[in-house]
C-alpha cells in the first residue's frame, strides 16, 4: 500500500482498537470514508478489503462494512413444531452400544419406528504450545482400517465432569498434562440416527509426565505444526469428526487472535 492508503488502514484500525467502533456497528459509507479520510475509491476499497482479510471487518452488504460482533443477530423461527415421540423400545443394548426403536410422529406424517443409536457421551481435547503445534496421537483404527491424526480424548464415565475426562485422557493417552482446558463447542456426530455428545475443548500449555499409561489408547505421540493441518485434511489423515471439528475451530479463532493482536 501507498502512503496514503497505509493512513487509512491504521486510522480505521484505530478506530476498532479504541472502542470509536463497536463489535456490530456499520462503518460509514464509502462516499463519506472518501471525503473524511481523503482517499480515493479504488485506494479505499484495498483497504477494506485488507481489512476484511484480517476479520477487523467484516463485509455484509453491496458495498458496506462493520466490526464483527459474536451477537448471533438471527432470530429463531418459533413457528414450527416439533416430533411428537409415542415410545420407544430396546432392540439391543451392551455397555458400549445401545439400538433402540422410537415411535415418533413427524408434523402431517404418519408415526412410524424410527432406529436410534445410543452410544456415550465424549470428550475430546486440542492442546496447543507456544509454537503453534498441537499435540497428537497417530494411530491405527481398524473398522476403518486406516492409519491417521486424531486427537486425544475418550468416554466420559457417570458422573464424571467432561472437562475431567479431557483432562484425564490426553495425560493418558499422550503423557502429558494440559495446564488448562476451556470448552468451546458440544455437538453430535451424527444427528439424523446417533447420539452420542461429543465435548470439544482447547488449551494452550502441557507437562510431560511420563509416559502413556493407557497403551491400548496410545499411539506415536508427536505435535503436530498447525500449519501441516490443512495438508492432512487433504491426504484425508484426520480421523473422527471431534478432531476435525476441533482443529478447525483452532484454525479459525487463530486467525481472530491474529487479527485483534495486531490492532
Amino acid at each position: 500500500m501507498g502512503p496514503k492508503s497505509a493512513r487509512v488502514y491504521r486510522t480505521i484500525r484505530e478506530w476498532v482498537a479504541s472502542g470509536k467502533l463497536q463489535p456490530g456497528e456499520k462503518l460509514p459509507s464509502e462516499r463519506t470514508l472518501e471525503k473524511d479520510l481523503d482517499i480515493g475509491r479504488t485506494q479505499l476499497r484495498t483497504v477494506l478489503a485488507k481489512l476484511v482479510a484480517e476479520k477487523v471487518l467484516e463485509s455484509y452488504a453491496r458495498s458496506s462494512y462493520r466490526v464483527p460482533s459474536h451477537e448471533v443477530s438471527i432470530e429463531r423461527p418459533d413457528n414450527l413444531e416439533p416430533w411428537q415421540i409415542h415410545g420407544e423400545r430396546t432392540v439391543y443394548d451392551n455397555r458400549w452400544v445401545k439400538l433402540t426403536l422410537v415411535d415418533v410422529e413427524p408434523p402431517g406424517v404418519e408415526r412410524f419406528e424410527h432406529h436410534v443409536v445410543r452410544l456415550h457421551h465424549v470428550s475430546i481435547a486440542a492442546v496447543l504450545d507456544d509454537q503453534d503445534h498441537v499435540l497428537m496421537l497417530w494411530r491405527y483404527r481398524f473398522v476403518a482400517d486406516k492409519w491417521g491424526w486424531e486427537l486425544p480424548g475418550g468416554i466420559v464415565d457417570e458422573g464424571e465432569d467432561a472437562r475431567a475426562t479431557a483432562l484425564r485422557e490426553v495425560e493418558e493417552e499422550t503423557g502429558w498434562r494440559p495446564d488448562s482446558l476451556d470448552h468451546v463447542v458440544t455437538f453430535q456426530p451424527m444427528i439424523g440416527m446417533v447420539d452420542s455428545p461429543h465435548e470439544i475443548y482447547v488449551g494452550k500449555g502441557a507437562q510431560h509426565v511420563g509416559d502413556p499409561t493407557d497403551i491400548e489408547e496410545a499411539g506415536h505421540v508427536a505435535w503436530v505444526p498447525l500449519s501441516d493441518i490443512p495438508g492432512l485434511m487433504a491426504r484425508d489423515e484426520l480421523m473422527g469428526s471431534g478432531t476435525l471439528v476441533a482443529l478447525l475451530h483452532v484454525l479459525a479463532s487463530r486467525g481472530e487472535d491474529a487479527s485483534t493482536a495486531s490492532a
